[in-house]
């Protein structure tokens, strides 16, 4: 899996996935404030699991039924510090069999909720 960490998403816990040796490229790095439908764009491109706190993609996906990204993971909750997110990802990652790809993965602390579409 290949991963594209929105600008939204904690420096902290781009490193963090990094040291676990997974692809993360980073909109904030190299990138900085383009808009949601180029994020997309780029996923699509380089078929990448967008990482996002922004519940826009939803939206993007659902309401105005653009091209879908391979993936989307929302992080709802952003925790009480920056590594949260990784380190959500991680514990999901190492602990569930949940499958990603072609999916709106909403996380919560708590609660996983997934939400399936159709790839265009």
């Amino acid at each position: 899996m290949t991963f594209l960490a929105n600008e939204n998403f904690p420096f902290p816990s781009i490193k963090l996935l990094r040291v676990l040796k997974l692809d993360v490229k980073s909109i904030a790095e190299e990138m900085f404030g383009i808009a949601d439908n180029e994020v997309v764009a780029i996923a699509q491109r380089e078929n990448r699991i967008i990482l996002t706190f922004d519940s826009d993609y939803g939206e993007i996906i659902y309401r105005h039924g653009l091209d879908n990204p391979p993936a989307v993971i929302y992080f709802r909750d952003k925790g009480l510090e920056p590594l949260f997110a990784g380190q959500m990802l991680q514990h999901l990652m190492e602990t569930t069999d949940i499958v990603f790809e072609n999916a709106f993965t909403v996380v919560e602390a708590n609660n996983i909720r997934q939400r399936q579409y159709k790839m265009t």
